[in-house]
């Protein structure tokens, strides 16, 4: 049975334009995530820690922040003067181009990196409007898009790769296969998993027992199991290929420019999640082509 409710064709440019409108408010919202969750995480693990220094101290707990912070609360604010953004700046894209990116208020810059993860998750969603039209896929392709853009600023950000998102996208992945969803066999998807993790962790510990460095981060392994699990596995080596790649242009660039950070490191988790986004916009045989492989 088809699980397509509505051909796109059937809408023609109406469908994928509202599906791009859609897409650049989830970008909107994206932003505040991949702004927010690392501060969240960081505060949840203080107070975590806290909590277990307590008993062996003697001392209280210190007490939490008394100010709500989440994705939710406080309303959207700049993080330099504090000052709340008015509704209409808040606009996707526009609020930014309105403000010629920079705070109304104190001429703050604003990155422009705000309006590109609107763009990004924009064209995103209306490819998949584009391919599978009003049908249960597309919600479950728009938050594998939607989850692998936020991993991807996440980690460039912060060098974190957040359980919160990539353990929900790999059983999500696997859900999405059984259900018929993702295209993908329910065994594709399974050994996608398998292999993305061990993969990874494979690598991770032969260059820690050779050198005594860790190489990279565990959310990487999670990172490409969930993409395993979307994808299947016959889409890994071109993921990594592609990230590999990538990675190793974006890191010498940085090191021509002197703008390594503290470490003289890139992290490897957005090379991965845009090896990701292409394998699935172009499919695993024909990224292997464009490489010449």
């Amino acid at each position: 049975m088809s699980t397509t409710l509505l051909d796109p064709a059937a809408l023609g440019p109406w469908g994928w334009s509202a599906a791009a409108l859609l897409g650049l408010i989830v970008g909107s919202f994206l932003n505040v995530v991949i702004h927010r969750l690392p501060r969240m995480l960081e505060r949840r693990w203080a107070a975590e820690c806290a909590a277990l220094q307590a008993p062996q101290s003697g001392a209280p707990p210190l007490p939490s922040e008394s100010s709500r912070f989440d994705l939710l609360y406080p309303a959207s604010h700049c993080p330099a003067c504090k000052t709340p953004i008015r509704w209409y700046h808040n606009i996707p894209v526009l609020g930014w181009l309105l403000l010629r990116g920079r705070c109304a208020a104190c001429g703050a810059p604003i990155a422009w990196r705000y309006p590109l993860v609107e763009v990004l998750t924009g064209v995103a969603f209306a490819i998949v409007f584009a391919r599978h039209g009003a049908a249960w896929p597309t919600l479950a392709w728009w938050g594998f898009a939607a989850a692998v853009l936020a991993l991807a600023f996440i980690d460039w950000d912060t060098t974190l790769l957040p359980d919160d998102i990539t353990l929900p996208l790999a059983w999500a992945g696997l859900i999405a296969a059984a259900l018929g969803w993702s295209g993908v066999t329910l065994a594709d998807a399974l050994w996608g998993a398998v292999a993305g993790y061990l993969s990874l962790w494979s690598v991770y510990w032969a260059f820690k027992l050779l050198t005594g460095k860790e190489g990279m981060g565990y959310g990487d392994f999670k990172l490409l199991a969930g993409l395993g699990a979307w994808l299947g596995w016959q889409a890994l080596i071109p993921i990594v290929l592609v990230a590999s790649a990538l990675g190793a242009v974006v890191g010498l660039a940085m090191k021509a420019m002197q703008t390594l950070r503290e470490g003289r490191y890139v992290p490897f988790g957005p090379f991965l999640a845009f090896g990701g986004l292409l394998v699935w916009a172009l499919g695993p045989r024909q990224v292997l082509g464009v490489l010449g492989l």
